[in-house]
């Protein structure tokens, strides 16, 4: 049975939308100043995002006192990440 509260998804699907808007806003700041920097703007942000998820696993799973609601909430972020992967880069492709 579900353990997350629906704040806790509410919020997680805040900050990916938050993630993904950043990546479509500052794709279209480095295409129109200078395209050739996209590669090194992927790199960049990509690994931006990815620290600041793992960061966010790491604090829920140090705060949650129950291993099955952590587990759930990894599961859950891996899925949000890899949605917000496919649509933005869909969106710019």
């Amino acid at each position: 049975m579900l353990q997350i509260s629906g704040l806790t998804i509410f919020l997680t699907a805040l900050y990916f939308t938050l993630l993904g808007v950043a990546w479509v806003k500052g794709y279209d700041m480095v295409m129109k100043l200078d395209a050739s920097r996209l590669p090194m703007f992927y790199f960049v942000l990509t690994t931006i995002r990815f620290i600041l998820t793992a960061t966010l696993v790491l604090i829920y799973v140090l705060v949650s006192d129950n291993m099955a609601s952590s587990r759930q909430f990894v599961v859950m972020v891996m899925a949000m990440y890899s949605t917000m992967m496919v649509v933005t880069l869909t969106l710019k492709h």
